[in-house]
């Protein structure tokens, strides 16, 4: 009884904290946690029998790894993993300096209004589908009306037929990838910039120390366990694509699947020709527990070289 007393005593005194928690923590169940029982879908054979979906999974065949091998056995296997994992660790470190400089310089600006404004155009990328954007690209790399086409023909240069030519295609994702995001990532370090002791840089002005050297002997040692957790945070989806960006930006463009194929898109492409619902719960599986473990080996490398700035 005295232990039932004291949790219901803790439960009220607490309730009011409980109560803004829990819109969090019902939707985190039903999208997190709910969801997990799909992963059996992984080793079935689904097929729907029109009774409804529960019905359907139940009576569907266990297939084993057949799903998985089909992923995996075939010639594309490699070049969409390859490619996963190169555009996004490409993502990560060129996604991080480029939003710890933006935060930098943003953090430099005196004037506040001019700050906020700029904050603002950077930011607004973030909040365009890439549907949007890719008919932005276009308009650029349209093979008779393109911008840059017509920029070449002023100049008596020959013209691209940039959708069928794979290998400017690394450069063009990449930069779409860091125009629409370097805005948003650059928000968390200039938060972190902004809650940093000025006395700090007083001092560092007063010593006759210049800019660049505040910047490295201040604020990047002082961003170090902030980079390091969200770097952590951003291995762990390393084998997750942007299926916008690789699907939306290239128009689903057959000559660009050498450079462009990854496995979000390859696993929608098998979805829509063969409806197989078994091999789209592997691909998730196999990503989920690959960036599963990649999360805690990082983690435990940055423990043992740096205990306070690991993760957990």
């Amino acid at each position: 009884m005295h232990r039932v007393s004291h949790f219901l005593k803790d439960l009220y005194k607490n309730l009011p904290i409980l109560l803004m928690v829990l819109p969090g923590a019902i939707g985190f169940i039903l999208f997190s946690y709910l969801p997990m029982g799909g992963t059996l879908l992984s080793f079935k054979q689904y097929r729907y029998n029109g009774e409804g979906f529960i019905s359907s999974f139940l009576n569907s065949d266990w297939v084993g790894l057949r799903n998985f091998k089909f992923l995996f056995g075939t010639n594309d296997a490699y070049i969409i993993t390859r490619n996963t994992l190169l555009y996004n660790a490409v993502f990560i470190i060129l996604g991080t300096l480029a939003a710890i400089a933006m935060a930098i310089l943003l953090s430099e600006i005196v004037n506040k209004r001019l700050s906020k404004l700029y904050q603002t155009g950077m930011f607004l990328p973030h909040f365009m589908s890439y549907v949007i954007v890719g008919f932005f690209v276009y308009s650029f790399l349209n093979m008779d009306k393109g911008l840059l086409n017509s920029i070449l023909e002023r100049f008596d240069l020959q013209t691209v037929s940039w959708y069928t030519t794979p290998k400017y295609w690394p450069y063009i994702l990449t930069f779409t990838n860091l125009w629409k995001t370097i805005g948003y990532s650059s928000v968390v370090y200039l938060a972190a910039i902004t809650g940093f002791d000025r006395s700090l840089y007083e001092a560092a002005m007063i010593d006759g120390a210049s800019k660049w050297r505040q910047i490295r002997n201040i604020t990047l040692p002082l961003l170090k366990p902030l980079i390091i957790i969200m770097t952590l945070l951003a291995v762990g989806r390393i084998f997750y694509a942007d299926f916008g960006l690789f699907y939306n930006i290239p128009r689903d463009s057959g000559a660009l699947y050498p450079v462009t194929n990854v496995i979000d898109t390859y696993v929608y492409r098998g979805l829509k020709t063969t409806g197989e619902m078994g091999m789209t719960a592997a691909a998730g599986l196999y990503q989920s527990i690959v960036g599963f473990i990649l999360v805690v080996t990082s983690n435990y490398v940055v423990r043992r070289i740096d205990k306070d700035s690991s993760l957990f």
